[in-house]
């Protein structure tokens, strides 16, 4: 059976391996998550560039995660999702 998220940008439904997934942990840190089992709060974003782009523009994170996330966390995560080259 397939493992459905939700992109938190575009909305739509993907296999969960087809996601990048942003983790908040119980400190607060957050962060990108390669292997997808980290513990925390998960939210997922697809590989779609103009996602990615909302990603950062939009703050979505700010609201999935319910807390001010700063620009340097955001272009960590940007680099690493876009430095593995996953689609």
């Amino acid at each position: 059976m397939e493992r459905l998220r939700m992109c938190i940008v575009c909305r739509n439904m993907y296999d969960k391996r087809q996601l990048n997934r942003i983790v908040k942990d119980k400190e607060g840190n957050v962060f990108y998550d390669e292997t997808g089992k980290k513990n925390g709060r998960g939210a997922y974003v697809c590989s779609n560039e103009e996602c990615l782009k909302k990603l950062a523009k939009n703050r979505i994170l700010n609201k999935a995660f319910k807390m001010q996330i700063n620009e340097e966390t955001y272009n960590q995560i940007m680099e690493k999702i876009l430095g593995q080259g996953k689609n």
